[in-house]
């Protein structure tokens, strides 16, 4: 019989150690995913850390669970037959105290530790200086503003090695969202009127991608959000160039603002979906009428433009007509 409890308590451990590594192994979200910037690093050496913790505690607990259950079982006595009476252990009473103690003052050192280095954006990095960013959570997009002006739709384009300060906001009359990026940092929301910051320095070059992290509506799922890490001289290019065009109107933010905004509702082909069709629609053509729309919104649509300026609103109508005037 006590062979047989032995047998079966550590056929129970191994397939639990089995299960688990299988989860590690096929990244099952057992793990963080492998961090790209500094303070990315820090959160996950501090998840590593306090699992460490977790797994002795796990392992200590379920041993004596065993030794317990197989040292004090009913060795065939009746069930009206007490068992031995055990009263007081000193200290043992003191060590299951002390010890959890202990632990927890720990994790709080490493935490505290650990927090500003997660928190404080760096002045500078090997690259240049502080890049600063605005993110504007709105249903159900993310929009990016770089200091010079460049609107970005869903996709961020950052330069490697520089600290990337970003100031995250929604509108008053939209909800919350979190911005979250795994490998780049951990979560910040999107609160209407309250302004939040978060960091992060990329690394190496790279596509990092993420989504919102804060039920907002419908089509939450929906709302994703990328970033593309570049070498510094070819951001900085980049930046310049979109800057001119964006200015000209020969950038591609119409493009960005339907696929990222409209389609997601309306579908990449305007047929429809979650909204009505509209490639076929007169009401895109007729410049007041779409700004009137996009900025106010109109029965569920919420106003996915509030906020934007005219240049946007240029950028947008020009995509709509090329793209579905006449009949597309």
């Amino acid at each position: 019989m006590r062979a047989r409890t032995l047998v079966t308590a550590g056929s129970l451990m191994l397939a639990a150690l089995a299960f688990a590594g299988a989860a590690l192994a096929d990244g099952g979200g057992f793990s963080p995913v492998e961090p790209a910037s500094p303070n990315a690093e820090r959160i996950s050496t501090t998840y590593w850390f306090i699992f460490g913790f977790a797994a002795a505690i796990f392992l200590v607990v379920e041993i004596a669970l065993v030794v317990f259950i197989v040292r004090f079982r009913n060795r065939g006595r009746s069930r009206e037959v007490e068992g031995p009476q055990i009263r007081g252990h000193l200290n043992l009473e003191l060590a299951w105290t002390a010890v959890p103690v202990l632990i927890l003052v720990a994790i709080a050192i490493f935490a505290f530790y650990e927090l500003p280095g997660i928190k404080d954006v760096p002045a500078a990095g090997a690259s240049g200086s502080q890049l600063q960013v605005g993110v504007e959570g709105q249903q159900f997009y993310w929009q990016y503003t770089y200091p010079n002006g460049v609107i970005a739709i869903d996709r961020m384009r950052v330069p490697v090695g520089r600290p990337v300060r970003l100031e995250v906001t929604s509108p008053l009359d939209d909800v919350i969202h979190s911005w979250w990026i795994p490998a780049l940092g951990g979560k910040i929301d999107a609160i209407p009127g309250h302004p939040n910051h978060t960091w992060f320095e990329a690394t190496k070059p790279g596509t990092y991608t993420g989504q919102c992290a804060e039920f907002c509506g419908i089509q939450h799922t929906a709302m994703l959000a990328t970033v593309e890490a570049v070498p510094s001289s070819q951001f900085d290019s980049w930046l310049a160039a979109e800057a001119r065009a964006q200015t000209e109107g020969t950038s591609d933010l119409g493009a960005q603002e339907f696929n990222g905004v409209c389609a997601k509702c309306h579908g990449l082909s305007g047929k429809g979906g979650v909204g009505p069709d509209i490639a076929s629609s007169a009401t895109i053509q007729d410049r007041q009428s779409l700004d009137t729309i996009v900025r106010e919104g109109l029965d569920l649509m919420p106003a996915v433009g509030a906020g934007w300026s005219d240049r946007q609103m240029d950028a947008l109508s020009s995509y709509l007509q090329k793209r579905f005037g006449n009949g597309g």
